[in-house]
């Protein structure tokens, strides 16, 4: 009898195996591919990823931004609180694979009055504790708590992806804001010089040494330049409000911000990594993982359904008819029950049909992804690098034309050109100057959003509590064309 029972322990726990592995046999491995190269000629061991890149600029007053935005912005507390739900359901499916232990306590008077027969009492009192435990024959409940795990690490990459794009965001705003700063000096700077020509050609236009152009061209590119003001004082004040609402701040607040470095040196070239670390690093790749891991364990799901579900019932307690004896009235009996679909028109198979439809949607969602993160890096890295050339230029340019000012002035003492020269060269520094700010702010922005692109400003956070268990083979097994990720099983 021993044996045979051993034998049918084997043949069973093959059955489960076998159906284990049979259930998401259809789900196909992405399709990645990867290049040699996150974008071309670059090959690096390292990323800029790994720093920190807000303090690497030394602003603390950006920093205290970022902190306050992590701290109090309504999205990304949202998202924690997202979180916190998913690892709570993670937790419900973890114990739907354990015994449910009950208790109850009842009282119940009976009265029988049947036709032709005397009217009869049936009092009853009782209290039992009933032990109910489904045996996971087929993978239902791994699967479901595997499909559990799986949402609630998709919630943990969400946020982790949320808090890099509130980084990015900050930082892009902020950097903006201290362009449209250091444009209003300039604008304000140059209407100091403008107004200083309106009254010089004035005095020379009354005192018959210039004609009445030159004067008019004077109030034209004073006029011009004062037309400015207005709206970047408008634009600094929405830039502002922005920063405010990441914060979580109401509107009309003063944002405190450094000035702008124009003659800032930034390094020609940045480290962007390997291949493999990016799709490690990208919280939204990790994300649609998940979200596939998630799909493939409803695949699961869908198959073990159809097949029966064992369920054990034990009970005991005390039961009679009054509180007289009633603690000499105990009981206790064990069920077993197998349910199991016998005709359903075809709904099983449909719902397992839909199950791996649902898969591939996921599947060619996280393939989609790893080639939009590749399209993003490249297209930051090219930024970058004609931004880079660009303001070097810029720079080139405003030297330029600062000694094109000094050299108007100095002929135009000399009587050698005209006032609207002078004028000329004037524009065009303050053209360059402008040219130069926004190209500084243009350089600033692309290195944030390469920083975002490659997946930079977040750590890894080792999972403590509970959530944590070990790796299932299926999901290894399924997901080896993919990088090793951590999730709620590993």
């Amino acid at each position: 009898m021993k044996r045979i029972h051993v034998i049918t322990v084997l043949l069973l726990s093959a059955a489960v195996l076998s159906v284990s592995c049979s259930a998401v046999r259809k789900c196909k491995d992405p399709e990645l591919n990867l290049p040699e190269q996150i974008s071309a000629g670059h090959s690096d061991s390292l990323t800029i990823a790994d720093v920190e890149w807000w303090k690497f600029y030394g602003d603390t007053t950006l920093c205290r931004i970022i902190e306050r935005t992590l701290e109090n912005n309504k999205d990304m507390l949202a998202a924690a609180a997202r979180v916190e739900q998913m690892r709570q359901l993670y937790r419900i499916g973890k114990a739907q694979r354990l015994p449910n232990l009950s208790a109850g306590i009842y009282a119940e008077n009976e009265t029988n009055d049947y036709y032709d027969s005397k009217s009869v009492r049936d009092p009853e009192m009782g209290a039992k504790v009933t032990l109910s435990w489904e045996l996971d024959l087929w993978g239902n409940l791994r699967w479901a708590k595997r499909k559990a795990g799986a949402e609630y690490m998709a919630s943990v990459e969400q946020q982790r992806a949320m808090r890099m794009t509130l980084i990015a965001e900050v930082a892009t705003a902020y950097f903006t804001l201290m362009a449209l700063d250091n444009e209003l000096t300039i604008v304000r700077r140059t209407l100091v010089t403008r107004d200083e020509g309106v009254t010089q050609a004035k005095l020379r236009f009354e005192g018959g040494l210039t004609s009445e152009t030159v004067f008019q061209q004077a109030k034209v590119e004073y006029a011009t330049t004062a037309a400015l003001i207005p709206d970047l004082e408008r634009r600094i004040e929405i830039t502002e409000n922005a920063i405010g609402l990441l914060m979580g701040e109401y509107p009309d607040i003063h944002v405190d911000r450094s000035e702008m470095d124009i003659d800032v040196e930034l390094p020609d070239n940045l480290p962007i990594g390997l291949p493999s670390e990016l799709l490690q690093r990208r919280p939204d790749i990790r994300e649609s993982e998940q979200k596939l891991r998630a799909s493939m364990a409803g695949v699961g799901i869908a198959y073990a359904d159809r097949f029966p579900r064992l369920t054990f019932n034990l009970t005991g307690g005390l039961e009679n008819d009054g509180l007289k004896g009633f603690f000499q009235s105990p009981f206790s009996y064990v069920a077993g029950t197998l349910a199991s679909p016998i005709f359903g028109f075809g709904r099983k198979q449909a719902k397992y049909k839909a199950a791996i439809a649902e898969y591939d949607q996921a599947r060619l969602a996280y393939e989609k992804k790893v080639l939009e993160a590749f399209k993003e890096v490249d297209d930051a890295v090219v930024t970058l690098r004609n931004i880079h050339r660009t303001a070097q230029l810029k720079e080139n340019l405003r030297d330029a034309a600062r000694k094109y000012v000094l050299l108007a002035h100095l002929q135009y003492r000399g009587g050698s050109i005209n006032y609207i020269d002078v004028l000329d060269a004037q524009r065009r520094y303050f053209e360059a100057q402008i040219g130069l700010s926004n190209a500084v702010r243009d350089e600033h922005l692309a290195i944030v959003q390469l920083y975002k692109a490659l997946g930079g400003g977040w750590e890894m956070e080792q999972q403590t509590d509970d959530t944590a268990g070990k790796a299932d083979k299926a999901g290894k097994e399924k997901t080896s064309g993919r990088p090793k990720q951590k999730n709620a099983e590993e």
